[in-house]
């Protein structure tokens, strides 16, 4: 069975593939870049949505030092686990931005806090902060830009991790009858709800429960 991941896979998972009797071809349909840092204070209450967030802030040394000791909030278990890999305690861990929002909304309604972020985010946090009016400063630290590419040959599965991939994706092909999508989160399942019905959503936004759902799917669809 044929995959296509929308984007460049981990070695390790990409073996785990494999070894399902998957073939797999990668290609990333976004890509990040970096943007310039200004000096800016930091509060005591941080939020992260992504991995790639988080990646670029620590890397940069004023803003790291500036991190340090913060109270953090993000979303998704690699989210988490690279900031617990940079020396930081995630004090509540959401599976996606609206639950995040709502858990804040209740428990920490007077406080401010940073949100690093990039240009394409979703908008539920800072629509949820601003319905409780609540104090929150975005800092776009990175840009997304979509990177399309048309595929000819068909896919049984395909594998999408955000909702700017399934945008990108749709630039330049069409769903096809017989390809089974699978989501890694509720956000990207719903942008590819916007094209297609055919997808399937892993129980949590991590590399294991995706694969199982892709093993699950194709094993009942070939009893």
């Amino acid at each position: 069975m044929r995959v296509l991941a929308t984007k460049l896979l981990s070695p390790e998972f990409k073996d785990r593939l494999i070894h399902h009797g998957f073939s797999v071809v990668e290609f990333p349909f976004i890509s990040i870049s970096p943007q310039p840092i200004s000096a800016f204070e930091v509060e005591n209450h941080v939020i992260f949505t992504s991995q790639n967030a988080v990646q670029i802030a620590f890397k940069n040394k004023r803003l790291n030092a500036k991190l340090q000791g913060k109270k953090f909030f993000c979303v998704g278990e690699k989210t988490k686990s690279l900031l617990s890999k940079n020396g930081q305690k995630v004090i509540k861990m959401s599976q996606n931005s609206l639950k995040l929002a709502r858990f804040l909304a209740k428990n920490y309604k007077n406080e401010s806090f940073s949100f690093f972020c990039g240009d394409l985010r979703r908008p539920e946090i800072e629509s949820v902060f601003l319905d409780h009016q609540m104090q929150i400063q975005p800092h776009e630290i990175y840009k997304t830009t979509l990177t399309p590419k048309q595929f000819t040959q068909a896919f049984e599965g395909i594998l999408f991790y955000s909702p700017s991939a399934v945008e990108s994706f749709f630039q330049k092909n069409t769903w096809q009858e017989n390809t089974q999508g699978f989501c890694l989160g509720t956000t990207t399942a719903r942008k590819l709800n916007e094209f297609t019905e055919n997808y399937s959503i892993a129980k949590t936004p991590s590399e294991s429960h995706l694969l199982l759902t892709l093993t699950q799917h194709f094993r009942q669809s070939h009893a």
